[in-house]
């Protein structure tokens, strides 16, 4: 049914849902699980979000905003960059646990969560139809942040098949890269932008530095730009842990993308963070980015208004930020609990033999049930997710939307429930997956990567 009141955009905002699994999570809202309350309530493990340590945060924030004053600068308005104070505050807190070297703050901008930030991004370098490259599989909502107002689109760069090609860490390659540009030729447009988000999600795989090095020497060369999305940056993996740590044979780290912009000075070259995931607080809506490309600041600036963040959320972060000794051991805390959440959903993995890719990074699981399809199709796939829900009381993502191009995939989000609700989960999961095999006579059915 038409909806004549609105425009063109406002239609096709109407027939688009934001992901396929919205609805979902919004029934399943209405009947959590609660080990006493509602023990047969719903465990939804599908949205990006990590409660595990916002006890400590709650307790810090209330702490220091009780013992300081409100400055003058909140109720006012600021830079439209966000206020200088916070863009200071922000730069140090970065260089200290996340880039590992030198930011300039007149060279960040602030915006209402990393949704925001990305839009403004695609709206100022981007014109309607160019297109953004993103290695599959990717965030599925990165179609709508990079096309609502910028009316960018998506290519989604499938650089292998099987998880067991990226064990190790994500695939890409100058060669996947060109393959990419001469199709997007090849039917009329332009090469725009290269996403990549690192730590992924939702493999939780971590680019290396040659990696992005390669990569950065390519756009570059070709006049495209490149844009690292860091917003993992700080949910990292202890991969000595016992459960896992046989799972990795590179010893691959984290490297922030700050560090070549840094060696480049290269107008290409920009870098999206925000404070949602690491620290768990996605309601508050801060973003960054980072851009050594003065005319993109200044035009980030001049339209940024809409997106700004209220001052006085900035004030609080600035005043968490600058409280440096608690700000370290909370990031050591949090990846110890991210670690620990990992290894519950990896042991019921492995007891399954259901393959998955290590991960290094992110709050991903991304796993293959594959095996448990009726056939490898996108509406096969979209059955077994919902069977999984509705019979075992737990929400994961479908693979549909991240653009790969096996069926059967899907995202677990491990931290955004409190340890023991996961094991529950995983209860679950694994007796969902047991009951769907006895109908299943292949005794290869499951076999670990």
């Amino acid at each position: 049914m038409g909806t004549p009141s609105l425009s063109n955009r406002g239609e096709l905002a109407f027939n688009t849902p934001l992901r396929v699994d919205y609805d979902a999570h919004s029934e399943a809202l209405e009947n959590l699980y609660h080990p006493q309350a509602n023990p047969q309530g719903v465990i939804p493990l599908n949205v990006a979000e990590n409660t595990l340590s916002w006890s400590d945060l709650r307790h810090r924030i209330s702490k220091l905003t009780a013992e300081t004053q409100i400055p003058d600068w909140v109720p006012g308005y600021t830079s439209m960059l966000g206020a200088p104070d916070f863009r200071t505050a922000a730069a140090s807190f970065l260089e200290k646990h996340l880039t590992r070297c030198t930011l300039d703050p007149d060279q960040l901008g602030v915006s209402a969560g990393a949704t925001s930030v990305i839009e403004m991004t695609s709206f100022i370098l981007a014109d309607s139809g160019d297109v953004a490259v993103i290695p599959a599989p990717c965030y599925p909502v990165y179609k709508q942040d990079i096309g609502n107002m910028s009316g960018m689109e998506r290519y989604d760069l499938v650089t292998h098949h099987e998880l067991s090609e990226i064990r190790g860490g994500p695939s890409l390659s100058i060669a996947d890269l060109e393959r990419a540009q001469t199709e997007i030729k090849r039917a009329g447009k332009h090469f725009r932008m290269l996403i990549l988000t690192n730590p992924d999600n939702p493999t939780g795989g971590i680019y290396s530095h040659q990696q992005l090095l390669k990569c950065t020497n390519w756009c570059i060369d070709h006049g495209i730009h490149l844009v690292v999305n860091e917003i993992y940056g700080l949910s990292l993996i202890n991969t000595k842990h016992s459960v896992i740590r046989e799972d990795y044979t590179e010893d691959t780290v984290f490297c922030s993308f700050a560090n070549i912009m840094q060696a480049k000075q290269s107008d290409l070259l920009h870098l999206w963070y925000a404070f949602s995931k690491d620290l768990g607080i996605s309601g508050l809506r801060v973003g960054l980015v980072y851009s050594q490309n003065e005319a993109f600041i200044r035009a980030y600036g001049n339209v940024n208004l809409s997106h700004t963040v209220s001052n006085y959320t900035q004030w609080v972060l600035q005043l968490l930020m600058s409280d440096t000794d608690f700000m370290s051991s909370y990031v050591a805390n949090n990846c110890e609990r991210l670690t620990e959440s990992y290894a519950v959903v990896i042991r019921h993995l492995k007891e399954l033999r259901i393959p998955y890719v290590p991960a290094r990074g992110s709050l991903f699981t991304w796993l293959d049930f594959s095996e448990l399809l009726v056939e490898h199709t996108s509406a096969a796939e979209h059955d077994l997710w919902l069977d999984l829900y509705r019979s075992a009381g737990v929400l994961l993502t479908p693979g549909e939307g991240f653009g790969h191009s096996k069926k059967g995939l899907f995202r677990l989000v491990y931290p955004c429930v409190s340890k023991h609700d996961l094991g529950t989960a995983m209860d679950r999961l694994s007796g969902f997956v047991l009951r769907k095999r006895q109908g299943n006579p292949d005794p290869t059915a499951g076999c670990a990567l």
